[in-house]
């Protein structure tokens, strides 16, 4: 194994990953404001779920996403 090459690829992927989640938390949070469906002020329970199938990984992550 590549070690190197290894590292690499997995910052790759994380960086993809918090980017485009960032950005799918903004925009659904920015919808339900602006839907009246949320406050703004709020703190919201969030979970990420990985999964390396050819690993057999399935891993939670559990957090917050406060508003306020």
């Amino acid at each position: 194994m590549d070690q190197d090459a290894f590292n690499i690829s997995i910052r790759k992927f994380l960086k993809m990953v918090g980017v485009s989640s960032q950005r799918e938390i903004e925009q659904a949070v920015a919808k339900a404001v602006a839907a009246a469906a949320i406050a703004g002020t709020e703190t919201l329970p969030a979970k990420m779920t990985l999964q390396i199938a050819g690993l057999k990984l399935d891993v939670q992550f559990d957090g917050e996403i406060r508003l306020h």
